[in-house]
């Protein structure tokens, strides 16, 4: 399906240092090629069949984009300002896309992966509680694990006297019995930590590692981004 639309438009979604009205003015200077032909910015093109370029730079096309974020302490999942930092400001510009949003939280000062994205569908189906779309976290305690931890979380744990848990999958790390690996599937308010105080313990380091079957990228650095190639978005919707 050919997917029609405004030059000015068109240029602006897939640079993001191009805003419609510098479109219109570069089409002006004759900056702006469609097919090789100079353009006019109101003119209607395919955006998956012309080739636009910029000053002789080939502009490509992408419906939607997909941010891997490895998110440090500090920065709020959120698009608003006043709420603090917030992961926006760690897209880098070459990646940054008008309308982009975190789909899904992390706590401030939980660490790692964050989906950020522009696509409003995928992130419903993520998000929806229907979808139960697995979480898996990295976990330090303040204390030991208890020897029944694994039973406890694979039958849901109850949480602040009378709010139940689905059953939820931990797994000890052998050489540190203060560590451990959490999946979830299911994202109720600062959950993870909220499981452990209902067993006696505390949550000291939390950092998520994966989301359905797509895993942090080991060498993407704290505070890092890379884009998420079309053929791996489906593992976000993946039961692990």
């Amino acid at each position: 399906m050919s997917k029609i639309m405004r030059l000015d438009k068109f240029v602006s979604m897939n640079r993001s240092d191009i805003t419609r009205s510098i479109a219109r003015q570069l089409c002006r200077q004759g900056r702006i090629l469609v097919n090789g032909k100079k353009a006019l910015f109101d003119q209607k093109i395919d955006a998956e069949s012309d080739v636009i370029s910029v000053d002789g730079e080939t502009v490509k096309y992408k419906e939607h984009i997909y941010i891997m974020l490895n998110k440090p302490k500090g920065y709020v999942c959120s698009t608003k300002e006043k709420d603090g930092p917030t992961v926006l400001e760690l897209v880098p510009k070459e990646l940054f896309r008008k309308g982009m949003f975190p789909a899904g939280r992390l706590d401030r000062d939980t660490e790692g992966f964050v989906l950020i994205t522009d696509d409003g569908e995928l992130s419903h189906k993520m998000l929806s509680p229907k979808s139960h779309i697995d979480k898996r976290y990295y976990v330090i305690l303040k204390e030991p694990l208890r020897e029944d931890a694994e039973e406890i979380f694979s039958l849901g744990v109850t949480i602040d006297g009378n709010e139940k848990c689905l059953p939820a999958k931990l797994e000890r790390i052998s050489e540190n019995d203060r560590s451990c690996f959490v999946t979830l599937s299911e994202g109720k308010f600062h959950q993870v930590k909220r499981m452990f105080k209902a067993i006696g313990n505390e949550v000291v380091f939390l950092k998520r590692v994966s989301i359905g079957k797509l895993e942090l990228d080991k060498n993407l650095n704290i505070g890092e981004c890379l884009e998420i190639l079309h053929k791996d978005i489906q593992k976000l919707l993946d039961k692990t």
